[in-house]
């Protein structure tokens, strides 16, 4: 059985995910502090499994953030496959198109 030799990915691509990755982390991060802050009028946990902090607020937190960072990092990727293939023509690599 013949082994597939993994592509490394191209610097473009490198580049582009890390572009669209560490601006949309930081807007979400202020986006769900402000939103935290909105509803439960003080500051989310900084450290949620403190002895502090009670479970309802910590898992309360781990829920939204958990929620808003996966959506983040889904905007970012996709953000980031867009441009790479409008600047190259081709989908970028462990891309697959259609795939179910």
């Amino acid at each position: 059985m013949a082994r597939k030799k993994k592509q490394k990915a191209p610097l473009t691509w490198k580049l582009l995910s890390a572009g669209f990755a560490v601006p949309a982390g930081i807007a979400v991060r202020k986006a769900t502090d402000a939103a935290w802050y909105g509803v439960r009028g003080t500051m989310p946990p900084k450290n949620p499994a403190a002895p502090g902090v009670s479970w309802p607020e910590a898992l309360a937190w781990a829920g939204v953030s958990g929620l808003a960072i996966a959506a983040g990092r889904l905007v970012a990727a996709r953000g980031a496959a867009a441009s790479y293939e409008k600047l190259t023509g081709k989908l970028p690599p462990g891309i697959n198109e259609g795939t179910t």
